[in-house]
């Protein structure tokens, strides 16, 4: 565990990162349940704010921080990883954790087309064509540019960040990621859920965690279900809050 000024450090990094602070208002979108700041909305991610750098909310950023303190605590070895960022804010956390620890031999990478969500054609998933997140690209669609300096507003752009960009299917098969000890999925759909699983799950090290933001999609769900039997995955899920969940590779 961190010491009590590097836990207030974190404990600022995770208000500052939703913007619970200044409470800034959600982007008017189909998904959010109400059109003003709302403490719980926020806290459980269910809202697109309009300035904070992440939307997961504090509860999944405290899973995050569960995750890495119990691999580093534990060995587990290995990076960090993200598979869909957004504005880069669950990822600058993962780096403000490694930072608050001294460790300086693990990586984060921060993966995503930097486009928004793909196409969702009449060959895609039902509900993904149905979701048409793809409808939404104005406000989730964020340039690598602009997450960089995001991650430099924090002072946490260093070397220990590394960015891959592009489609999951034609990014994560060759990306150089070579051993992660925690695996967060924020792909959404089935197609980019499915192609992280497939093309990062093998690197994760016995006694990692599996983090997935959207399992209350059920294109996600789908996807998720169907890897673990394909695999047989049996660890238990365990639920973060209403729309994620996660699971600890046996060791």
């Amino acid at each position: 565990m961190p010491d009590r000024q590097s836990e207030l450090y974190l404990n600022l990094l995770k208000k500052t990162l939703t913007n619970i602070v200044y409470e800034d208002a959600p982007n008017r979108t189909r998904f959010v349940k109400k059109p003003y700041f709302d403490l719980e909305q926020r806290m459980n991610g269910e809202d697109w704010p309009v300035t904070a750098h992440t939307m997961i909310g504090m509860r999944r950023l405290d899973n995050i921080q569960e995750c890495v303190e119990t691999v580093l605590a534990d060995g587990v070895p290995g990076d960090l990883i993200e598979t869909g960022v957004w504005r880069g804010g669950a990822c600058i956390f993962m780096r403000g954790v490694l930072a608050a620890h001294g460790v300086t031999d693990r990586l984060v990478w921060v993966a995503d087309s930097f486009e928004g969500m793909p196409h969702t054609d009449d060959d895609g998933n039902v509900t993904d064509k149905w979701l048409k997140l793809d409808d939404d690209n104005d406000i989730l669609a964020v340039s690598q540019e602009t997450v960089q300096e995001n991650f430099a507003r924090y002072d946490l752009l260093d070397d220990q960040v590394r960015f891959i960009k592009g489609w999951f299917c034609d990014s994560l098969p060759n990306a150089p990621v070579e051993r992660l000890a925690v695996l967060r999925l924020d792909g959404d759909l089935y197609d980019s859920t499915m192609d992280s699983l497939v093309n990062l799950y093998p690197k994760v090290a016995p006694g990692g965690f599996v983090i997935i933001d959207d399992f209350v999609i059920p294109s996600c769900r789908q996807a998720v279900e169907e890897f673990r039997a394909k695999n047989d995955v049996t660890e238990p899920i365990r639920e973060i809050d209403n729309e994620s969940v996660y699971w600890r590779l046996d060791s």
